[in-house]
C-alpha cells in the first residue's frame, strides 16, 4: 500500500504550516495559559478564513467535504506548532459525527455555521466525564445511555477540571435531559465512532509532537556546551534523541494505516486506531523524558519552549482513551478466534 499523498493534499498542509508558523509561536502560547479564556478570537476567525473549519462538512453545507485522510498531516503541523484552538476536536471529530446523523435543518444549519467559523461544537463520550472547551462551545453533544443530546453551554452547568497542559480547557457537564434535544437514539454507535476519530486525530497531533520536541532537543545539544565542545557530539546523547527519531518513524506508517481503516470503514478499523493511539504515546512519552533528560535541569522550566510540548504530549497521552484502553481493545482483536495477522494481511480486504 502507497501512503503517497496527492499534491492538492500537500499543498494545503504547506499553507497550514506557513499560516501556524507564522500565527501560532511559543509566546503566544504562554500568553494564553495565562488569559482568563485560554483561547484567541483572532486565531480562530484566521482559521476559518483559511477554510480549515469546514475542511469535514459537506460541499452542500458550504465546505470542502474532505475526509480522514486529508486531516492526517495538518493534524501533525497542528501538533507540531501546539495550535490550542479546538480545531480538530470540532471541525474533524464533531463534524464526522454530525454528519453521520439523519438529514435535518437543524444538522445543515449548525454545520453551515461550522464551516464558516461562526459555531465551535463540542463532544462528552462514554468513558470520560470530561468535555473539551465546553465553556467556548455554540453546542455540546453529549451521550447518556443510547441517547445523544444537543445542548448549549447555558443550559448546563460546567465545572472546570485542572489539565497538565494550560492549553486543554476541560469541563465536567451537568445537564437536564429533554426529549426535545434529543439527536438519535444510537449514541453508542455514534460516539463509538467519534471516540476513534477523536483517537486518530490525538495519534496524528502527537507525531506533531514528537518531532517539535525531537527539533527542540537537537536544537539545544548544538548550542549547549560542556568542556568546550556542544553537548550534542556525545555519543551518549545522540544515542537518547536517535531511540526518538527511530521510533518516530515506526510510528508515522502505524498511524497511516489507522487513517486509511478509518476512510475505508474496515471492520477491524478500532484495533488500526488504537495501535496507533499506543504507538504515537509511547514515542511522544519518550521524546518528551529524553528532551528533559538532554536539557539537564531546565527542560520543564517556564523558560524553555521544550516544556509546553511535554504537556501537550502527556495530556493529549490520556485524551480519547488512555494507553490502558486502547491496549485493551488490541488485545481483545488479536486474541479473536480466527484473526488474520501479519503483513500479508494487512491489506487483503482492500486488494480484493
Amino acid at each position: 500500500m502507497d501512503f503517497t499523498f496527492h499534491e492538492d493534499q500537500t499543498m494545503l498542509v504547506d499553507s497550514v504550516r506557513k499560516f501556524l508558523l507564522n500565527e501560532v509561536s511559543p509566546e503566544l502560547i504562554r500568553e494564553l495559559w495565562t488569559s482568563p479564556s485560554g483561547r484567541s478570537k483572532k486565531i480562530w476567525a484566521h482559521l476559518a478564513e483559511q477554510g480549515l473549519t469546514g475542511l469535514s462538512v459537506p460541499e452542500a453545507q458550504g465546505g470542502m467535504g474532505l475526509g480522514d485522510i486529508d486531516w492526517i498531516l495538518i493534524a501533525q503541523e497542528c501538533g507540531y506548532y501546539g495550535l490550542p484552538e479546538p480545531l480538530l476536536e470540532s471541525a474533524w471529530v464533531a463534524t464526522g459525527l454530525l454528519t453521520s446523523l439523519p438529514d435535518s435543518d437543524f444538522r445543515n444549519n449548525l454545520l453551515v455555521a461550522m464551516a464558516d467559523g461562526s459555531a465551535r461544537v463540542a463532544i462528552g463520550y462514554p468513558g470520560s466525564p470530561l468535555v473539551a472547551d465546553a465553556d467556548h462551545a455554540t453546542l455540546m453533544l453529549l451521550a447518556h445511555g443510547d441517547k445523544l443530546y444537543a445542548v448549549e453551554p447555558k443550559d448546563a452547568h460546567l465545572t472546570a477540571q485542572p489539565s497538565v497542559d494550560p492549553s486543554r480547557r476541560l469541563f465536567t457537564v451537568q445537564f437536564e435531559r429533554q426529549e426535545k434535544n434529543c439527536l438519535s437514539n444510537d449514541a453508542k454507535t455514534l460516539c463509538a465512532a467519534a471516540l476513534d476519530r477523536g483517537a486518530l486525530a490525538a495519534a496524528a497531533q502527537l507525531l506533531g509532537l514528537t518531532q517539535r520536541m525531537l527539533d527542540l532537543s537537537i536544537d539545544y545539544t548544538a548550542q549547549r556546551k560542556q568542556f568546550g565542545k556542544p553537548i550534542g557530539s556525545y555519543q551518549a546523547v545522540k544515542h537518547h534523541l536517535a531511540d526518538v527519531a527511530i521510533k518516530l518513524e515506526f510510528a508515522r506508517p502505524v498511524v497511516y494505516r489507522a487513517a486509511h481503516a478509518l476512510t475505508h470503514g474496515e471492520p477491524d478499523g478500532s484495533a488500526f486506531i488504537s495501535h496507533a493511539k499506543i504507538a504515537a504515546s509511547e514515542v511522544a512519552h519518550l521524546a518528551a523524558r529524553q528532551g528533559i533528560q538532554v536539557h539537564g535541569a531546565m527542560g520543564y522550566t517556564w523558560e524553555m519552549d521544550l516544556q509546553i510540548f511535554v504537556k501537550m504530549a502527556w495530556a493529549l497521552d490520556a485524551a480519547w482513551g488512555d494507553r490502558s484502553f486502547h491496549l485493551a481493545r488490541m488485545r481483545a482483536f488479536v486474541l479473536e478466534s480466527g484473526v488474520a495477522l501479519g503483513p500479508g494481511c494487512t491489506f487483503k480486504e482492500t486488494q480484493e
